[in-house]
């Protein structure tokens, strides 16, 4: 009996354990991977806003005189030329004005001329000692007052005749009434401010976008950059302008302080009307034909449990040989970082800096680091294209490295380096009617390289675990992010999501429309 139920017991725990390792510590260990593909091409960043498209140059014709509006000579969407008569005030009064002004002038006239003659007999008889000085003071002091209420007289009569003048309204831009305010037969007041008449519109086949950019996007606006919009009369066309300036007012809308962004935009085809919501994207870096990966596989954490964590004893002996003085491929690639970096510190300057001065003057100034590193990612790239199309597959990633910072020191030391020199800007056209004597303010041209940083990406080795391949991050444009590495190609398979059969998900980048439990995508179920 012992012996049976010792036997049962012995059973009992062997099917347990069998159980817990079937259904518990298999299902904690079984891993979903998703995958996707590092790629080539091109990549663009853009700012979007929302403006307001206006002509570049409108004025709003008022009146200086009060009165009756007699006669309209023109109408919405009227073409006028500078100097055309518009609008005719009632001028009853104004006539009069001059009249009774021209009479008060002729009545100082006839003063000037009865006190002239009053001043000669005094002086005559002052001469013969006929008269007193008091006398003759007297007559000279009337003849002076009379004298100057003439000319005080001659000025209110200009004055009456310059008022019935502004009663006939000029056109004073050519181009195209857009808005009229009044009708004939209302009465204008132009006591206290001067009412408004027209507006007129001075050339509709140049228009303007006034676009708001908040602060958050505002530094990485530079002045000559191109922008594209749609509006909603258009939906399926795209129309592009340029930058040509950032105004210092800020705008605070909703709490969010924005700076006023002035796009011009040809409107040869006259489509463009002012008044119109644009719908604004401002490009402001962009890359041909460089390698990018999905913005989830830089935001990857995975579960230790799959980590190959030989790569990171490798890496630390890699490290142990750079200190202490081991010229193996980590020194190689820390001299390309750090040795050739200090280097590039001395290289030639490129002349002008495209008027980034406060002032907007031309200083030359020696090349910053980022726009070293911008030159170094792309001269890197291009190295080690080349090399890849000279060796083909026959070389090792060590090798490859070594290769490209043979190259690059090379050129560096010859004085072959050029560093790009960023884009020239462009000036706006000076708004009709201001001559601006003053040098403008520009504020500092957005440099991409400032961004760059370092990122890591996972890939799984052929044991399934998964090592991380640590690399230079340049744009992102949302979707994806440009990589540089030399362990990384064009079609290469990296991780970009991890799930496991337990409670916890371990990867944040799971897609929503999946089925419950699984990533999405290329998938690989790995049982530990």
């Amino acid at each position: 009996m012992r012996k049976r139920i010792a036997v049962s017991v012995t059973a009992i725990v062997a099917l347990g354990c069998v159980l817990f390792f079937l259904f518990f510590k298999g299902e904690k260990n079984d891993y979903s991977f998703r995958f996707d593909k590092v790629s080539k091409g091109s990549m663009s960043v853009y700012v979007t806003a929302t403006g307001t498209i206006n002509a570049v140059t409108s004025v709003d014709v008022g009146t200086q005189v009060s009165g009756i509006i007699s006669k309209l000579y023109a109408d919405f969407n009227s073409v006028v030329k500078q100097g055309q008569i518009i609008a005719q005030i009632d001028s009853t009064f104004l006539v009069q004005s001059v009249k009774d002004a021209d009479a008060g002038l002729e009545k100082a006239v006839a003063q000037e001329a009865d006190s002239k003659r009053n001043f000669d007999r005094e002086k005559a008889l002052l001469a013969q000692g006929l008269d007193s000085q008091i006398n003759y003071d007297a007559a000279l002091t009337t003849y002076e007052g009379n004298k100057a209420a003439t000319k005080s007289a001659e000025a209110t009569l200009d004055r009456a005749k310059i008022n019935l003048a502004y009663a006939t309204i000029y056109a004073p831009i050519s181009g195209v009434v857009i808005n009229r305010a009044v009708m004939v037969g209302q009465t204008v007041a132009a006591s206290f401010s001067s009412p408004l008449l027209f507006t007129i519109a001075n050339d509709l086949t140049k228009m303007q976008v006034e676009t708001t950019v908040d602060e958050s996007d505002i530094g990485r606006v530079s002045i000559g950059e191109t922008a594209t919009f749609t509006v909603d009369a258009y939906p399926d066309q795209k129309f592009s302008g340029v930058v040509s300036q950032i105004r210092l007012a800020p705008v605070t809308i909703q709490n969010v302080v924005n700076y006023t962004v002035i796009i011009d935009v040809n409107n040869s085809e006259l489509k463009l009307m002012p008044g119109m919501t644009a719908n604004v994207k401002i490009l402001v870096a962009s890359a041909d034909d460089v390698l990018r990966v999905p913005n989830m596989a830089l935001r990857l954490q995975p579960p230790m449990d799959v980590v190959d964590t030989s790569f990171a004893e490798q890496l630390r002996s890699g490290f142990s040989r750079r200190n202490q003085g081991d010229a193996g491929p980590g020194a190689a690639a820390d001299t390309l970082r750090r040795g050739a970096g200090s280097q590039f510190g001395s290289a030639p300057n490129s002349g002008s800096n495209g008027g980034g001065g406060m002032m907007g003057g031309n200083n030359s100034r020696q090349f910053g680091d980022s726009q070293m590193m911008m030159w170094r990612s792309k001269r890197f790239q291009e190295v080690r294209d080349s090399l890849q199309a000279k060796y083909g597959s026959t070389l090792s990633r060590d090798d490859m490295r070594n290769k490209i910072v043979a190259v690059m020191q090379k050129e560096i030391k010859q004085g072959s380096a050029k560093p790009m020199a960023p884009a020239p800007r462009r000036i706006g056209n000076p708004v009709f009617g201001i001559e601006n004597n003053y040098p403008e303010y520009q504020k500092s041209a957005y440099d991409p390289s400032s961004e760059m940083s370092r990122g890591r990406i996972w890939t799984l080795n052929a044991d399934g675990k998964m090592q991380p391949v640590m690399v230079i991050t340049g744009l992102n444009d949302g979707k994806y992010t440009q990589v540089i590495s030399t362990r990384l190609n064009d079609g290469d398979r990296i991780v970009i999501g991890v799930l496991s059969n337990g409670d916890a998900v371990t990867s944040q980048t799971r897609n929503p429309f999946a089925p419950s439990g699984q990533a999405g995508g290329n998938q690989t179920v790995i049982r530990r």
